[in-house]
């Protein structure tokens, strides 16, 4: 009986056993039920579509797989770099009845597959440039109901839908007031003016300069300034490497107002004009690398330089020297085989303040300011070989400095007045017809000069800050640009090196500045 128990009991276990690995068997064998993907707790998702409610940010850890997303009335403002990592397979994005007023360059990097792209009735008021770049294959995008502002920053919008193959609904603008409610798409590009221009501190060169003379000698490009409180004209040299002005050598000059280089012949000269112990003229010696002394400048002729001009006429080379004394006379050197020598007094007794050499029409003519008289012009005479006085520019009584510049076919005359306005007059003839006053009490200093394009003019003042206008080719006007905080400039120079635009500065009574000019492109 005990051997019939157990062989009872050993079959009930392999029945168990045999019965247990059968419905192993069913189990594993069986189909398991599709398990669903993550989804945010303000989302509802399937397999392929996500639709997200009151979030307070673009959801993360969306299925992978999701076609089609929609975003619709969260909480979120702003939408950031890779907003949508990881969607790849993307097709349908809505991002729609929300309150988002700005999107990132790359709020939709990585979308490859999507093709349709809604962004309507948000609060966007303008788009980063490119922003559809990465989306290669978009074929629909909504943008209606934003409240965009059509100015430059939208500029690259109308360019991009006037030349991509995506379909796009009809968006209007909301501002500014003239192009409120006309379509984006209509938009001619040409009423974009988005460039613009700014003079940006570049270097600062510590310590104070009356005289500042750009020069090129040896494929080199130097500066040569006038610095009465070390005693000394400094000759810096431009670094292409560094982009800077650098040290280079001085020349002794006690008191120094104006360093004027000159290169005759493959040589460079200076003209060192000083107040007292007597004015000069100096080499450079390319064997020994130093400036040496040449020759005098005849100090009984000469007392109290304010200015220097160098040009040539003929073939010939010449440099003017303005005297501001009672007794002394403005007067022309002539460069002949070794040295500059004296050609002709020009102006005697009126405290002269500043020389313009104007080249035009064939007809070589310098105009000589004064603190005591209106300015005179003086024409060249091919055949006594001199200046010949030709009138004066009667509507400016004095003027401090005197500058020429051309617009168009016209020819223009700057002038500055320590006590009163400064003028520009339109040169016609005989005649100047007065363009424009500028209010420039204690002006010293004015210089007009062109970049790229782009007329300006610096105007300084001893009182307060130097003002750069900007010729209004329209208005046949300068119009107010900038304002610069120079203090007391005793001149203005503009210095192309290399792809730097540079305006430097001398001040008397700071430091020299050395401002770059830059362009801006308000659509960027």
């Amino acid at each position: 009986m005990a051997g019939l128990r157990a062989r009872q009991a050993s079959g009930l276990r392999l029945l168990a056993l045999s019965t247990l690995s059968f419905c192993l068997m069913l189990h594993v064998g069986a189909k398991r039920p599709p398990k669903m993907p993550p989804c945010p707790p303000s989302c509802s998702c399937t397999r392929d579509t996500a639709f997200c409610v009151d979030s307070k940010a673009v959801p993360r850890n969306l299925p992978s797989e999701v076609i089609s997303l929609l975003l619709n009335s969260n909480k979120f403002t702003l939408i950031g770099d890779n907003a949508f990592t990881g969607l790849s397979h993307l097709q349908y994005l809505f991002i729609e009845n929300n309150d988002i007023w700005a999107l990132s360059k790359f709020t939709f990097r990585g979308l490859k597959s999507l093709t349709h792209l809604s962004l309507a009735n948000n609060n966007l008021q303008t788009l980063p440039r490119d922003i559809f770049r990465p989306l290669d294959i978009l074929s629909d995008l909504d943008l209606r109901g934003n409240s965009l502002n059509c100015d430059c920053k939208v500029k690259w919008l109308v360019e991009w839908l006037a030349h991509t193959n995506t379909t796009v609904a009809p968006i209007y603008c909301a501002s500014p007031p003239r192009f409120q409610e006309h379509k984006v798409q209509d938009l001619p590009l040409r009423e974009f003016d988005c460039i613009t221009t700014d003079f940006v501190l570049y270097q600062t060169l510590p310590f104070p300069a009356v005289s500042a003379e750009p020069f090129l000698y040896s494929s080199d490009l130097y500066l040569a300034l006038a610095q009465p409180g070390v005693s000394a004209c400094t000759v810096l040299k431009w670094d292409y490497v560094e982009r800077q002005l650098r040290d280079y050598d001085r020349i002794p000059a006690p008191s120094a107002v104006h360093c004027k280089p000159m290169v005759v012949d493959s040589q460079l000269y200076v003209v060192v004009a000083q107040l007292f112990g007597g004015s000069y003229i100096y080499h450079w010696d390319p064997n020994t690398t130093r400036f040496t002394k040449l020759q005098d400048i005849d100090p009984q002729r000469v007392r109290k330089p304010n200015d220097l001009e160098a040009f040539r006429i003929d073939g010939d080379w010449y440099f003017a020297v303005a005297d501001s004394s009672k007794a002394g006379a403005t007067s022309l050197y002539r460069w002949h085989q070794n040295g500059f020598y004296s050609h002709q007094a020009l102006h005697a007794w009126h405290r002269d303040t500043d020389l313009e050499f104007v080249d035009g029409e064939g007809k070589p003519r310098l105009i000589v300011s004064s603190s005591s008289q209106a300015p005179v012009i003086y024409q060249w005479s091919r055949t006594q070989k001199q200046f010949v006085a030709q009138g004066e520019v009667t509507q400016v009584p004095d003027a401090q400095a005197v500058k020429h510049f051309r617009a168009g076919r016209d020819s223009y005359l700057c002038l500055s007045r320590y006590i009163g306005d400064s003028k520009i007059l339109r040169w016609e003839g005989p005649r100047f017809s007065e363009v424009q006053a500028l209010p420039s009490r204690g002006s010293l200093a004015l210089q007009p000069f062109l970049v790229g394009g782009r007329r300006y003019l610096a105007l300084g003042s001893d009182f307060s800050f130097t003002q750069i206008y900007q010729w209004d080719e329209g208005r046949q006007k300068f119009v107010r640009f900038q304002e610069l905080a120079v203090q007391a400039p005793r001149a203005f120079c503009y210095m192309p090196a290399g792809d730097a635009q540079l305006l430097l500065a001398p001040s008397f009574k700071g430091q020299t500045l050395v401002y770059r000019h830059v362009v801006v492109d308000l659509s960027a």
